[in-house]
């Protein structure tokens, strides 16, 4: 099965209203359901943009931007469960910030389905800004989900720098590894995209990674953003040479297009030049 993904570098906007919100969100996916995408992967912290609906005491306070996000919570996956059934496509929204029942924040990625299902993965391995600025907390389930397309996992931006985690995912069945990101300088943006090619050479699969793009001076939590979206290959016959499929430029505003197919996963790792999936294990005999 021949399955098309369409990874977003998405922009930070200043928002009128909760309207204006729905607007842009329906915008992207009908432009991506029009390309005949199949799944679709917004950034890390995509989100935040809402904060702008509360005033400048508010998206101006790290703390007072997270309490107030959560009165639009349900409105926000009541959004995505509807644009996810209109158009007849998985959408892995980005990340949202919840309070959980404990008063604990954690950085969440939901994925909805097609028939009105959803569930999630949220981020366990928290950056130095989230942990020591923001206070949210890690997450304490690594999960795989399955869905019409196989079996998908969930990496969010730092996540994808761990290789445990990822070969846990592949171990468990998943040949797609979707990384929505969020990174404020080159480097990151390089740490985040170096860390998805190992990933996918590692594990014979695929990671598809999303960015926010663009400045957003408003903003405490995601004022600068910096990246370019793209679709991750093992690097093997078959694939591209460098393991990219498809990137797109730098910074630019744009929905970045691939098809994939997870079977060709299956033929490497049983027949491809090395068995980096299969090999994995022999590390294990030096420690």
């Amino acid at each position: 099965m021949t399955v098309k993904i369409a990874s977003a570098q998405y922009d930070i906007s200043f928002l009128a209203d909760w309207q204006d919100y729905q607007d842009k969100a329906e915008r992207w996916v009908a432009d991506a359901a029009a390309q005949h995408a199949n799944i679709l992967l917004f950034p890390e912290y995509a989100s935040m943009e809402l904060a702008s609906l509360f005033g400048v005491a508010v998206y101006s306070s790290l703390s007072k931007q997270l309490a107030a996000m959560q009165t639009v919570l349900a409105d926000y996956i009541a959004l995505f469960q509807g644009l996810a059934q209109r158009y007849q496509c998985l959408i892995q929204a980005g990340t949202f910030p919840v309070k959980t029942a404990s008063g604990a924040y954690r950085n969440r990625a939901y994925l909805f389905m097609p028939d009105g299902s959803m569930d999630y993965q949220d981020k366990l391995m928290m950056t130095r800004f989230e942990n020591e600025q923001w206070f949210i907390q890690s997450g304490d389930e690594l999960k795989v989900f399955d869905t019409a397309y196989g079996r998908i996992a969930i990496n969010i931006c730092y996540d994808s720098e761990f290789p445990l985690l990822a070969r846990k995912q592949a171990e468990a069945g998943a040949k797609l590894i979707l990384v929505p990101s969020c990174t404020d300088t080159q480097a990151g943006f390089h740490r985040v995209k170096i860390g998805c090619q190992a990933r996918a050479l590692e594990n014979q699969c695929y990671v598809v990674q999303s960015c926010l793009v663009g400045e957003a001076a408003w903003s405490e939590a995601v004022d600068v953003n910096v990246g370019a979206a793209a679709v991750y290959t093992p690097v093997d016959r078959g694939f591209p040479d460098n393991g990219i499929l498809a990137i797109g430029e730098l910074n630019l505003v744009q929905w970045v297009f691939a098809d994939i197919s997870l079977a060709n996963c299956d033929a490497i790792r049983g027949q491809g030049q090395v068995f980096n999936y299969r090999d994995w294990p022999l590390q294990n005999r030096f420690g």
